[in-house]
């Protein structure tokens, strides 16, 4: 039997803790951060927790002066060591309005779920077989000042893992509400064209990956040539190369999308000078 956080209690992973009057239940009322806990530490803790408090600030919830960084990233590795998975966990902290109907909310304290679940051993490894993906267009994401958050309105991404998952791919790309790419349902997308690296600006809806902010950095530091601009369907499956990013898994190369292949030469380098230097690096609150 597992554990979760409620709001600072421990408690057995099937107790009951929302009503039917939740408005997380009713409205998808809340947002959430995923983590990557690795030997004991959280890593790019500061850039996870700032991109919350800023999700909270944006959702319009009153933030108590006793809720911290700090309390949440103790009780976070706390929860992982009841849980025995301390060593390398992926985190989910999800933050949520009470209950309330659709104008009258009883209150906008953030009301937090924290769970964890153990990594696989070779987590965040070169993937040498490569991703398939597909396109996804029955849902779109809008370009509004939420779409940069991860937040629990994510019907494009549920449903394009559901379309994912009856085509056997590894995962689905989602279009915005402009027709061009935004990211696909658990990860900040990048193509690579003739040895430039392109991905989606964040004016064009995709989450705001921490993986995706501290690479950019890199890429530029290494002198590699990023530009950041709307991609259409042709321009991903007339690249040379694609890849993933996220906080889970790093960076993923992708082998196939529809028909077309991919090669790998230069993402393999990406990998290999990022990857190592990022895995050493955690931030502490």
């Amino acid at each position: 039997m597992g554990y979760i956080n409620y709001n600072g209690a421990v408690l057995k992973q099937d107790t009951a803790i929302i009503t039917a009057d939740s408005r997380a239940l009713r409205y998808g009322d809340g947002i959430f951060e995923t983590l990557k806990l690795w030997q004991g530490n959280i890593l790019f803790a500061n850039e996870h927790f700032a991109r919350l408090w800023r999700g909270m600030q944006l959702f319009q919830f009153d933030i108590p002066k006793h809720f911290s960084p700090e309390k949440l990233q103790d009780q976070i590795i706390a929860l992982a060591q009841k849980n025995g998975h301390q060593n390398a966990a992926r985190i989910r902290l999800a933050i949520y309005r009470g209950d309330g109907g659709l104008y009258d909310a009883k209150n906008h304290f953030p009301n937090y779920v924290i769970q964890t679940w153990p990594l696989p051993q070779g987590n965040g490894e070169w993937n040498s077989n490569g991703l398939v993906l597909g396109f996804y267009n029955q849902a779109v994401k809008p370009c509004d000042s939420f779409s940069n958050c991860k937040h629990n309105n994510y019907l494009p991404y549920v449903m394009g893992a559901l379309f994912a998952k009856q085509q056997k791919w590894n995962d689905a790309i989602i279009f915005n509400s402009n027709a061009t790419i935004c990211d696909t349902t658990i990860a900040n997308i990048f193509i690579i064209k003739n040895s430039i690296v392109y991905t989606p600006p964040l004016a064009d809806g995709c989450v705001a990956g921490i993986i995706r902010a501290a690479l950019l950095i890199h890429l530029k530091a290494v002198q590699y040539i990023v530009i950041e601009q709307p991609l259409h369907q042709e321009d991903i499956l007339a690249a040379d190369e694609v890849f993933l990013t996220n906080s889970i898994y790093n960076i993923r190369w992708v082998q196939r999308i529809d028909a077309v292949s991919f090669t790998n030469t230069l993402t393999q380098k990406i990998y290999a000078s990022f990857v190592p230097t990022m895995a050493a690096t955690y931030s502490t609150v």
